[in-house]
């Protein structure tokens, strides 16, 4: 049954979750690596996805699914949240995390762009235009504003902060036709996934965490970004009576971030981040016009 007001709780629930996440990601960051993180993160999410759906009495569908839906699940899961979030959470390590939580927000015109070749739809104006204007938005953050300087603080960092929106435009494309419970499905992933994420820990990090406060963080991303978020957004859009109304309020969620980065991290936040966080959200709009 739809409930816009129950829609919009939930909504809102998901909105401040997300907009902590980036101070989450930075300060765990200063205590673990990037592949710790993910690990101890992703053990945390297949524990709440896995009492989300104890509580609701659908465990029983994980062990349920097919041969061929969990074939999928290892290459969903290899997509995100193994390489997603270890590409994602490097380029945590490398940038600021005013300048990693916006570039990041451009995967849905990455998703546009990569639809064309893959799905075989076609490039409208619009996404065109929205293309434009969100990537100067990137540009400027980039370069801190010195837009006419073309120096980037950290190519690096950038290049995998973009490189992160191709991976998970590309899990969004792969999942479309997934015919599971989206929870089921997300827990069947995480749980594929986590091989993966072992073997990268045991071959190129250390498997134990330097402090309690790392596994704290990991501990604070597994619940909230990888499992609980995901579980609200879900509540909302299914109680929506208007969807877009509700999908209009992930445009809060970045500048709640930024002043929680100020607060939490630490960082001042250079006015050139503003900037390119409004072209960027700018774009986004222009692309969700007329939909």
């Amino acid at each position: 049954m739809t409930d816009q007001k129950r829609a919009t709780r939930y909504g809102l629930a998901t909105v401040a979750m997300w907009s902590t996440v980036a101070s989450a990601f930075k300060l765990s960051l200063a205590h673990l690596t990037p592949l710790q993180l993910l690990f101890y993160a992703s053990l945390m999410s297949c524990v709440v996805l896995g009492l989300v759906l104890a509580v609701k009495g659908r465990l029983g569908e994980v062990a349920a699914l097919s041969r061929a839906q969990w074939k999928r699940s290892i290459l969903l899961g290899a997509l995100n949240p193994f390489l997603y979030y270890t590409i994602l959470f490097a380029a945590y390590d490398l940038l600021p995390a005013q300048e990693a939580q916006p570039l990041n927000y451009t995967w849905a015109i990455t998703l546009s762009l990569l639809a064309v070749p893959l799905l075989g739809q076609k490039l409208r104006a619009r996404d065109l235009a929205a293309l434009v204007v969100s990537y100067c938005g990137v540009v400027v953050i980039a370069t801190h504003g010195n837009v006419l300087g073309m120096r980037f603080a950290s190519p690096s960092g950038v290049a995998l902060a973009l490189v992160s929106t191709v991976v998970w435009a590309l899990y969004w494309i792969c999942g479309a036709r997934d015919d599971r419970d989206p929870v089921v499905g997300l827990l069947a992933n995480f749980l594929c996934s986590l091989p993966l994420t072992l073997l990268a820990v045991l071959c190129f990090s250390d498997p134990w965490p330097g402090s309690l406060a790392g596994l704290a963080g990991a501990a604070y991303v597994g619940v909230f970004e990888m499992g609980l978020a995901f579980v609200t957004w879900l509540t909302a859009l299914k109680c929506a009576a208007n969807a877009a109304r509700v999908a209009n309020l992930i445009f809060l969620s970045p500048f709640l971030s930024l002043v929680l980065i100020h607060f939490l991290v630490g960082e001042a936040i250079l006015p050139a981040t503003v900037v390119g966080l409004v072209f960027i959200l700018a774009g986004l709009g222009v692309q969700r016009m007329g939909k």
